[in-house]
């Protein structure tokens, strides 16, 4: 399998930080946070990895070059204009062919990638979003699933009357191909905002495994939480 890396990101929210280098490249211990996702990736046998670019792309692919150095193989896509979180996938379709995931390249995790990937397997699913609890769900897209894992309600970034589940989509993914084909090409998408939406209308089997305790998980947003996640690698609590 193939994974795709979404490191297309400004980081607005994190200026000055980012105001001289693309969000996925800030410090996490002192190692850039994509590189902490390549690792990952490399440990549960994800040896070739396509990253979407768009925010000086230049200073990512300076990095990282073609990935030996992780034991890796990296190839690079570079949108002239920005293409969407699930825009961005389909416009490297014809590098993919197969079931692949994908990952953000600005968040800190440490999930078993394995095991997502066997139970998108033994549903037979379509997608499989990989979920987390969350305490304050405003900034997620929201899910609740079925005893089965399957997704049966999804909203993007509540308000707070319309919060009905604390299990927070964490833009980790397992595809089937063919869903590429539900992706119209060379214009903006969203995965939660438009496709996910649509497959559930159609009743496509989207499914939702959740992370459990101690499996780590943190969207780099702002400040405070990238505060949390330098806590996290050093008070242990996330393998990185």
């Amino acid at each position: 399998m193939k994974a795709v890396i979404m490191a297309g990101g400004q980081g607005t929210r994190l200026r000055p930080l980012t105001s001289e280098q693309p969000k996925p490249m800030i410090p996490v211990v002192n190692v850039p946070c994509m590189e902490h996702i390549v690792n990952l990736l490399k440990r549960h046998g994800f040896e070739k990895v396509v990253a979407t670019l768009e925010y000086m792309p230049e200073v990512i692919r300076g990095h990282f070059g073609d990935g030996s150095r992780w034991g890796v193989e990296m190839e690079y896509s570079v949108e002239e204009e920005p293409l969407g979180t699930a825009g961005s996938v389909k416009y490297v379709e014809g590098r993919l062919g197969e079931r692949f995931v994908v990952v953000s390249g600005d968040a800190l995790t440490d999930v078993d990638l394995g095991a997502v990937v066997r139970f998108h397997e033994e549903r037979g699913a379509e997608v499989t979003l990989v979920l987390k609890k969350v305490d304050d769900p405003s900034e997620f897209g929201i899910v609740v699933v079925g005893d089965d894992g399957r997704v049966e309600r999804f909203l993007e970034k509540p308000d707070e009357g319309e919060v009905f589940s604390y299990t927070a989509n964490t833009g980790i993914y397992v595809v089937e191909p063919g869903v590429l084909e539900e992706i119209p090409a060379g214009q903006e998408y969203d995965w939660s905002k438009e496709l996910f939406p649509k497959l559930l209308d159609e009743g496509r089997p989207v499914y939702g495994y959740v992370m459990e305790d101690p499996s780590y998980w943190e969207d780099i947003g702002n400040i405070e939480q990238y505060m949390d996640a330098q806590r996290a690698v050093l008070d242990g609590e996330v393998r990185a």
